[in-house]
């Protein structure tokens, strides 16, 4: 009996997908590879929303990509509705507002020319010369001419402020240790019973959000050596040494990266930079200084793109930057350290 019962469950189910997969090739909607991109890109979004926000409330993984008004201008998005984000959904009506900050159209070293020149061929999803055009999260769609945001819709076409079509890749170090009381022994949280873990928090000046201290990977650049050149010039002020201090620090950095290091994440950020034809990817990498004696003999001095630099205590109470909190208590899983007070969490 129960075998029976099985067969027809398993019948229903094959049914069902012969029936899906029939409505979604007749459906007119796009060709069958434009479909593939496609449904690997719903596939990414809704594996991303599974991702908590730092009070436990599940989150769109493409909010900040849609907030106005777009960072550093007064431009406006288009309003984009959650149910409309997917471009699997068919919106006839999409017209999203056209923006690449003038910075980016000054045709700094950084940035790409734009689409419309004639010397400008890009190959995308795929190494272009030095230029990393390959998508962390898979092939993402191009369509008349310009790469399309794997999650979805933004409400705005062109770069904004970023350099690259498609994505641009930056590398995250998150250099944490345990919180220790002055006789040197780890500190408890009274109400999780877990030890506190700390990491390095930069202040941005763009925005005044505190941040994981990252940055940008150069073309030919490996991320290893971005993640290092990064945290030097934003969380000690490295490119305002001397040479015989850059020496030493770069001494110390070498012990500090050299530490046990756990990837974190790989992929897609919800980045208010982002666009529909350019966003932001990262590689987050956890560095841990189990005794704190590297830390000790390196003191922290705010450079380049912050502000101000400072050890924080993780927990959920933090607000950081685009997706940097959900990062942070990834880290904080690895490590079994303290993040919530709530047990339930």
């Amino acid at each position: 009996m129960a075998e029976r019962i099985l067969g027809k469950t398993l019948a229903t189910v094959s049914l069902s997908v012969a029936l899906a997969s029939v409505t979604v090739k007749s459906s007119g909607c796009c060709s069958i590879p434009a479909c593939r991109n496609t449904f690997s890109s719903f596939g990414f979004h809704l594996s991303s929303n599974i991702m908590s926000t730092s009070n436990g409330a599940k989150e769109n993984s493409h909010n900040k990509a849609r907030t106005s008004p777009y960072p550093g201008s007064k431009v406006q998005r288009s309003q984009v509705p959650n149910e409309k984000v997917g471009w699997f959904v068919e919106w006839q009506d999409y017209n999203p507002v056209e923006y690449t900050a003038v910075s980016v159209l000054a045709g700094p070293r950084w940035a790409d020319p734009q689409i419309s020149e004639s010397n400008f061929s890009p190959k995308f999803n795929e190494k272009d010369g030095h230029v990393e055009r390959k998508s962390q999260n898979g092939l993402y769609e191009i369509e008349n001419g310009r790469p399309r945001n794997p999650a979805g819709r933004t409400g705005l076409v062109g770069r904004g402020l970023l350099g690259r079509w498609g994505p641009n890749h930056a590398a995250d170090p998150i250099i944490t240790r345990w919180k220790r009381d002055s006789s040197g022994n780890k500190i408890t949280h009274p109400i999780s019973g877990k030890n506190i873990l700390q990491f390095v928090a930069i202040k941005r000046k763009d925005c005044g959000e505190w941040a994981i201290p990252g940055g940008m990977v150069d073309p030919g650049e490996k991320i290893s050596a971005a993640l290092k050149r990064e945290f030097g010039e934003e969380a000690l002020n490295s490119l305002q040494k001397s040479g015989a201090e850059k020496k030493e620090l770069e001494e110390q950095l070498h012990k500090l990266f050299s530490q046990e290091h756990l990837v974190i994440y790989k992929g897609y950020v919800d980045d208010p930079r982002n666009t529909d034809n350019a966003w932001m990817e990262t590689e987050a990498v956890n560095y841990h200084d189990e005794t704190g004696e590297v830390m000790d003999n390196l003191t922290l001095e705010a450079g380049d793109d912050a502000g101000k630099v400072k050890w924080v205590d993780i927990s959920d109470q933090l607000q950081l930057y685009a997706s940097h909190s959900q990062f942070i208590k990834l880290v904080a899983e690895k490590r079994d350290a303290h993040w919530s007070e709530d047990s339930e969490t």
